[in-house]
């Protein structure tokens, strides 16, 4: 049966061969790879073209013309080898439909065992050929041979065996040139690891059975557990309850049972219904949002439009409203009459807010000179602080870090401390050293008592030698 829609270029090719002579009939079929390579690979379009490939019989023509002998073909090996090419590609991705079974079990190991032989052909002329030249071309053929012949093998696994079973296949192997060998072994490797990963399949795919096979005989033995477990219970619950309440206590057993049911069914409903509906929530959703962008967008045009509109002028007035405007002005200056002051008076108070204000900024800078002293002053304190915090005591002190703690406060240290031990001197001594005194004398202490004193005490300077 030929299929409906048949590409023109097949069929205008498949008249073109059953009209022309059998010499002319491979350099027709080469049309074919140029149709295949313009078709994008794994493509609908390309499988639809094999099919028709197959239901013309263009296919059963290429293994015809390759089980020919070689001289009797018009370009030779190269019309030959391209051939293999159309025919592997061809037999990869067919889907036969109706005729798989001839396909699978009389075509394709005709096809391989015609490409074997092809290879075996040319290895004979290999050896044969004299001429470098003729060598190097004879071996690209062999090589787009063996390409084809693997990337059939490839696309039908099955092949393999027969490949690999052939006694053309085993007379390449025992070859002595090394380049025909070592192009059959490149072969053999590429076909053996294949059928590794064939075999990888099928034991994942066995072991994914088994795996399935295994959770179905534990979920039903999961199953028949329960069941065994609930008639169990049922049965304690008979022993257990009044022969009278029997048909109440099955009446109720019944209608919980119903009601887990129903519980299920609805639940696996609901969710039936949330899936077939969310592309409608998802569309609604996406709808919502680009209506709510289109709305923001447009609002914002507009208010820019507003923002960039050239000024139209002030709106015109009736006669009306003039004269209403105008009757309110008077009345407003009718009850908020203006002061009258002269140019003098007026010359005189700006004078004196300029003043005013001249001596508000004088005033302002000496205070802000002054802030910035009492902020110095602030800080030179915390430093002085900070060190006396962290210096130790002279007696500790080596080298020059006594010189790290000089401070201006020397005088004022010792002004201080010698009035600090007046007034200790005063406190500490017999009532009878007071007599004649008054309370405002200064107590004259000696200067070696005073640097005494005063060697135990920083007082921000150097101690004297």
């Amino acid at each position: 049966m030929k299929p409906k829609g048949t590409d023109p270029r097949i069929l205008s090719l498949a008249a073109e061969v059953a009209k022309s002579p059998e010499q002319n009939v491979p350099v027709i079929l080469l049309k074919l790879k140029e149709i295949i390579n313009n078709t994008p690979f794994g493509s609908s379009e390309l499988k639809k073209i094999k099919q028709d490939i197959y239901c013309y019989d263009l296919i059963r023509y290429c293994l015809l013309v390759l089980s020919q002998d070689c001289s009797r073909i018009q370009g030779g090996w190269a019309t030959i080898s391209q051939l293999t090419q159309i025919l592997s590609h061809c037999c990869v991705g067919l889907e036969p439909g109706e005729d798989a079974e001839e396909f699978y079990n009389e075509l394709l190991p005709s096809a391989a065992e015609n490409f074997l032989i092809l290879g075996r052909q040319l290895q004979t002329c290999f050896i044969n050929a004299a001429k470098g030249e003729e060598k190097d071309e004879l071996l690209h053929f062999f090589q787009i041979v063996t390409d084809s012949l693997f990337w059939l093998v490839g696309g039908h696994v099955q092949l393999i065996q027969n490949v690999l079973q052939s006694e053309h296949f085993l007379h390449l192997l025992q070859t002595d040139n090394v380049q025909i060998g070592s192009t059959v072994m490149n072969m053999v490797q590429n076909i053996l690891q294949i059928n590794r990963s064939k075999r990888a399949k099928i034991l994942l795919k066995l072991k994914r059975q088994k795996e399935e096979e295994e959770n179905r005989l534990q979920l039903q033995l999961e199953r028949q557990r329960a069941m065994r477990v609930s008639r169990e219970i049922r049965l304690n619950m008979l022993e257990i309850v009044h022969p009278g309440q029997v048909e109440k206590h099955n009446r109720e057993i019944e209608e919980k049972s119903a009601l887990i049911i129903q519980k299920h069914w609805r639940g696996y409903r609901e969710r039936k219904n949330f899936h077939q509906q969310k592309p409608s929530l998802v569309e609604y959703k996406a709808a919502v949002t680009l209506q709510r962008a289109a709305l923001k967008f447009l609002a914002r045009c507009r208010m820019k439009k507003k923002q960039f509109a050239p000024w139209q002028g002030p709106r015109e007035l009736t006669d009306a409203q003039r004269v209403e405007l105008k009757q309110h002005v008077d009345d407003y200056v009718r009850r908020h009459p203006s002061s009258q002051m002269s140019d003098v008076a007026s010359r005189e108070l700006h004078s004196q807010a300029q003043e005013r204000l001249q001596h508000y900024f004088m005033g302002r800078a000496l205070e802000d000179r002054a802030q910035q002293h009492r902020e110095a002053l602030k800080a030179q304190i915390n430093t002085n602080i900070e060190q006396l915090m962290k210096a130790p005591t002279l007696k500790e002190a080596e080298g020059e870090e006594p010189e790290l703690f000089l401070s201006r406060s020397r005088p004022v240290a010792a002004k201080a401390k010698q009035a600090h031990l007046t007034t200790l001197k005063h406190i500490q001594a017999p009532w009878w050293k007071k007599l004649g005194e008054e309370a405002g004398d200064e107590v004259d202490v000696p200067k070696d008592e005073l640097d005494i004193e005063l060697g135990t005490l920083f007082i921000g300077g150097t101690k004297p030698p």
